[in-house]
């Protein structure tokens, strides 16, 4: 039996052409790999909203009825921005902007320290301890807090005792003890980005600044700190929203006067079972967030224009 050369490569040819086959059927576009979180923010995220928003313009029908969108209104916004509520919704602005301005001014440094000075092999026992807090559930670390600040606790205690105070320290249930409670909670969310930020600013790239002339303040402000704007703004937002929706803390430590708009939307939800005053407080809440989130992007786009200006003429000066 005569085999040609035809016949050999036939076989070659079609084992080579198999695996090419089935690659082909194999292969999915590139934007299937983000389907499952689509899918997962769609199903948690934006249909709650969604429902949210939709409960917001019914009412609550009687006693035991929780809601109903058979006649739909803006009524329950109306109610939420009411005198009543209003003063809650304008103290969470007060405690969100000032906790967050807070957690920044110790965070900086501390995250600056951490990056450039600490010793490389304590990095990580610092980052741990750093970390110790979320070890430890939420509502444990709060209460752990209101211990603390009670007239008889801790601190009262050894203010007393140094000769500091006179009388016990009365600061448990205002709006001081519970912006001492959020910044306590919420400070590593603000750390730990900014940390990242630091340590990947290049070490050349400030030495070189150095070598120019420029001093340590200059460095720090026109070199180190640009290239840690990332960093720092993702720490900003990951502390400022869910700063304004706790009501744990403001349940534990806050009282009546440290009542925040979290906590009011959970009682409305939770004790009053009006489900349609809730939805418009929590929407009330969430456009409060957005607006304050834009206004602050703003003001910084605002207050970078001169070096931005300022970049563009020595650049135009360069060519």
């Amino acid at each position: 039996m005569t085999v040609t050369v035809e016949d050999r490569a036939a076989p070659e040819v079609g084992a080579r052409a198999a695996p090419t086959r089935q690659r082909r059927r194999l292969k999915l576009p590139g934007y299937a790999l983000a389907i499952p979180a689509w899918a997962w923010l769609f199903a948690f995220f934006v249909a709650p909203v969604a429902l949210v928003v939709w409960f917001s313009f019914g009412y609550k029908p009687g006693i035991f009825g929780t809601h109903a969108n058979d006649v739909l209104s803006l009524d329950r916004y109306a109610e939420a921005l009411s005198p009543t509520f209003f003063s809650t919704f304008q103290n969470t602005l007060w405690v969100g902007v000032v906790g967050t301005l807070i957690c920044l001014a110790i965070s900086i440094p501390f995250s600056y320290w951490l990056a450039f000075k600490a010793p490389v092999s304590r990095r990580g026992m610092l980052l741990a301890m750093v970390m110790i807090p979320f070890w430890t559930n939420f509502l444990v670390r709060t209460i752990g807090w209101q211990i603390i600040l009670a007239p008889t606790g801790l601190l009262s205690t050894a203010l007393q005792s140094i000769g500091v105070l006179d009388q016990p320290l009365e600061i448990l249930f205002t709006r001081t003890a519970v912006l001492i409670g959020v910044v306590y909670n919420y400070i590593p969310l603000m750390i730990l980005p900014m940390f990242v930020a630091f340590d990947r600013v290049s070490l050349p790239m400030r030495e070189a600044s150095k070598d120019l002339g420029a001093g340590r303040w200059s460095t720090f402000l026109n070199v180190t700190l640009p290239l840690a704007k990332p960093g720092i703004i993702v720490g900003i937002l990951l502390v400022y929203i869910p700063l304004m929706g706790d009501y744990i803390t403001a349940t534990v430590l806050g009282g009546a006067k440290g009542n925040m708009a979290g906590q009011m939307v959970a009682n409305q939800f939770q004790t009053a079972q009006n489900w349609a005053l809730g939805s418009a407080m929590a929407v009330v809440l969430v456009l409060t967030i957005l607006t304050t989130v834009l206004i602050a992007a703003l003001i910084s786009w605002l207050a970078s224009w001169p070096l931005r200006a300022r970049q563009r003429l020595v650049l135009g000066g360069k060519s």
